[in-house]
């Protein structure tokens, strides 16, 4: 039976992804392939910031 890896966190999965992302945007030329790349970035960015304001300590549940 294969053994499972510790669970990664939601941060260290995008900060990867991340990484993946931005490497291949550097290696690509312009053209529509590099457009979803760099709209994947954003999507990662935008993705981040949420996950950041929804487990801020500030942040109450309704009432």
């Amino acid at each position: 039976m294969r053994r499972r890896s510790q669970p990664h966190t939601f941060e260290e999965n995008m900060d990867a992804e991340k990484a993946r992302v931005e490497e291949a945007f550097e290696n690509i030329e312009p053209g529509p392939e590099r457009d979803l790349l760099e709209r994947k970035l954003c999507q990662i960015e935008t993705a981040s910031h949420i996950h950041e304001w929804l487990t801020s300590p500030g942040l109450q549940p309704p009432k």
